[in-house]
This record gives structure tokens, sequence and C-alpha cells, in this order.
């Protein structure tokens, strides 16, 4: 089976592997010492350890290319639809199938679909049954689950407080190595000093280009609406 080109919205060391601290305090609810990168750290993934759901608006550029992509993850489904140009695609997973659309230029360079598959899709969603190889790979990228891999490790991390929304929040900043292809690229991740202490925005900087990653809506229920039967090709019909 055909392993789609995944396009993947920047959240940064998504391998990273972690050990939740649930004993950990909020540090906006009374810690009773001052805060570094990884007391943090340790907050924020407590809180994304619990969080049921957030919605994240990415807006991008690379070189004189601009794009933008909206997600919606919840528990079990999510929506991440992007736009850069001619290229869209949606991706749509429930707890029972992902679904896959998009238009000619975006199933082609962002998917990897060749011509004569683009044609057997047509303006039709492809269908992904549980359970398949496809189907996990959308379903792991779309769901809470990847939450935790958003955040840096904490060697190489540098903390300060800067003002966000009106308020004193944390400023995450490390750099990621050059490597192949991929520039040297500098993050600032702004977390919530409130007791929240979840993410709220993420920029990043490269030679080649940049972007801002918002977080919204923490504890979203997503319930995306499945395609009609008549707009849905399977995958096996695309793919063989």
């Amino acid at each position: 089976m055909k392993n789609f080109r995944r396009y993947r919205f920047h959240l940064t060391s998504l391998a990273l592997a972690t050990t939740l601290l649930t004993a950990a305090v909020p540090l906006g609810a009374g810690a009773s010492t001052s805060p570094s990168a990884t007391s943090v750290l340790k907050a924020a993934k407590t809180a994304l350890s619990k969080v049921s759901g957030v919605h994240i608006v990415v807006t991008s550029k690379s070189g004189t290319v601009y794009s933008t992509v909206v997600v919606d993850i919840g528990k079990t489904s999510g929506v991440e639809s992007v736009s850069s140009g001619l290229k869209k695609i949606t991706i749509t997973v429930t707890p029972t199938f992902a679904y896959l659309s998009g238009s000619s230029a975006g199933l082609s360079t962002i998917m990897g679909l060749t011509a004569a598959q683009i044609k057997k899709v047509g303006g039709n969603s492809i269908a992904m049954a549980a359970g398949t190889t496809p189907y996990t790979n959308f379903q792991k990228n779309l769901t809470s689950a990847v939450l935790l891999g958003m955040l840096p490790v904490s060697k190489g991390t540098t903390m300060k407080t800067g003002t966000h929304n009106n308020k004193k929040d944390y400023l995450l900043s490390w750099t990621t190595k050059a490597s192949g292809t991929t520039p040297l690229t500098k993050s600032i991740l702004a977390i919530a000093s409130d007791k929240s202490s979840l993410p709220i925005k993420e920029t990043i900087s490269s030679t080649s280009g940049g972007g801002t990653t918002n977080f919204s809506n923490w504890g979203e229920q997503v319930n995306p609406k499945a395609p009609s039967a008549s707009s849905i090709v399977t995958y096996k019909k695309v793919f063989g």
C-alpha cells in the first residue's frame, strides 16, 4: 500500500519522547520557586496530557510562497486544511474513517498522488477505514496524543518572561540545527503563565522563511462531519 507524502503542520520535535509528570504543580497556581525552562516544560506537558482538543492556525512563508494550515485536534477526531496557492487539501479523521480531498495541485504536490490516481479521485474524498495503515498515520497526526510532541527538549532551551496578550507569559527559545536541505531554524514558544500552562503562540524563523502558529480553543470538542456516501471513493479504487 502506498504511503502518503505527509504534509505536517509545524509543531516542533514531534518525535520527542516524554514522561508525564502528573504531580507537577501548574506554575500559575502558586509555584514556590522561580520558574525555569525545565519547570515550565514539565507543567506544559502535564497540561497537554489532559486537554481534549485545540484549534491551531499556522501561517508560513517559504521563499515567496505563503501557506496557511488550519487544524482542529480532538481526542478521537480531527480536521486539517492546507492552502498554498492552488495547492489545497483537507484531511478529516473520525473514529471509523479518515478522508482526504483536495485540488489536483494539492493532491499531487502535497500528497504525492500521480495524475492517474488524481483522475480516479475526481472531486471526491478518498476514504480510509480504521485499522488500515493510511488511517493510522492520519489518526496519529490529528488526535490529541500528538500534542505532547510539540514541546522542545529542555536541553538547549532558554526561557524569559515576556508580555503577551497583556499578561506575563513564559517565552521558550531554542535552535534546531540544519539538516540536509532543511536550514537552521530559531523558535520561540509562548506558554501561558496562568494555571492553564498551555501554549499560546510559536514563531519560527530561518534563512528560507518562517511561520507563526497560534493556539486557541483549548479543550474544544471536535466532531467533524463525514463526506456523503455519494462523494466518497475507496482507497483501494485509487491505489489498487
